[in-house]
């Protein structure tokens, strides 16, 4: 029932991890996918570039997929050495909704590694632990199929961070439904942390969602493939990151609602209805109604343009 649990600086000798790579003749990834990230994109690249490309080769290659960023995401990606793709350049002949999930399901098709590694590109005190933490458990027990990293998130103020916060969706909403629908995967600490790493073999067979649902998605689906036991949790310390308000809270965890309701059979039939917000105004009340895309990305193993390449 129990996953395994580690902690990053279990992992923290380079060079043991690069032998273990070179042993395997693995090629690994890290994939990050972007929107208005330039205050921080920029820093995170130039810093896991210099430790983990340069100093000690354990990444093979960094690359963003972004969603079409209005500032200078993509130019400051560029400038620190990551290679940079727009999504809906990636396969524009299928038909494509913008969203995380959309750009994590199309660095599939752009990435070389046989194990990929995803941050999301807003981490604000970036250190190579992001990645050699989630890497090191599949290169030293290939019995491991998916890591999710998890960490402490405090909530930054005017007085400095807040030292218990963050994670408000998923104590809110995803631990008591996996703790009623899915017990065992209540045991994962933070299910929609958006810091994972995984074997492309599995990924190949998964289905995406183009939106917040996608981690919820993979975690439920990989738990469904592979059994508890393939999947490990790695504590990364802290991570500091812009928080979002309570309006755009409530259109994420509508998002993955939608999408838990969709792997749960008996409650699949569920009403497909907009979502309904209100906000205060100079006119008082405002109502704010927003649809969610319920779109899936197929396993990228039944797309003729993957298995092409």
């Amino acid at each position: 029932m129990v996953s395994r649990i580690f902690h990053h600086s279990e992992f923290s000798d380079l060079t043991l991890l690069l032998k273990h790579k070179l042993q395997q003749g693995c090629i690994l990834s890290l994939c990050i996918p972007t929107l208005n990230e330039e205050a921080t994109i920029g820093n995170l690249i130039c810093r896991l570039r210099r430790a983990l490309v340069e100093a000690v080769p354990i990444l093979d290659e960094i690359l963003i997929v972004d969603s079409g960023s209005c500032d200078r995401t993509r130019e400051e990606a560029q400038a620190a050495g990551a290679a940079v793709f727009l999504a809906s350049e990636i396969l524009p002949e299928l038909p494509s909704v913008p969203g995380k999930g959309t750009n994590l399901w199309k660095s599939l098709f752009v990435a070389k590694g046989n194990l990929l590694c995803f941050l999301d590109g807003d981490i604000q005190n970036i250190h190579p632990r992001f990645v050699y933490g989630l890497i090191g458990p599949l290169l030293r027990f290939p019995e491991i199929d998916y890591v999710k990293g998890f960490y402490n998130r405090p909530i930054l103020t005017d007085k400095g961070p807040r030292p218990i916060g963050g994670g408000r969706v998923t104590e809110i909403l995803i631990r008591p439904l996996f703790s009623i629908f899915f017990p065992n995967l209540s045991e994962i600490v933070q299910p929609l942390s958006g810091e994972y790493a995984a074997k492309r073999s599995l990924l190949e067979n998964l289905y995406f969602p183009a939106g917040y649902g996608v981690e919820t998605a993979l975690l439920l689906d990989i738990y469904r493939k592979v059994g508890i036991r393939k999947i490990a949790q790695v504590d990364l310390g802290e991570r500091l990151h812009h928080h979002q308000d309570v309006l755009a809270l409530g259109a994420m965890a509508f998002s993955i609602l939608q999408t838990f309701l969709r792997r749960v059979p008996k409650l699949q039939n569920f009403p497909k209805n907009p979502l309904r917000q209100f906000y205060l105004g100079a006119d008082g009340y405002q109502l704010l109604e927003t649809n969610s895309s319920n779109k899936e990305y197929p396993p990228v193993l039944l797309v003729k343009a993957y298995r092409k390449r």
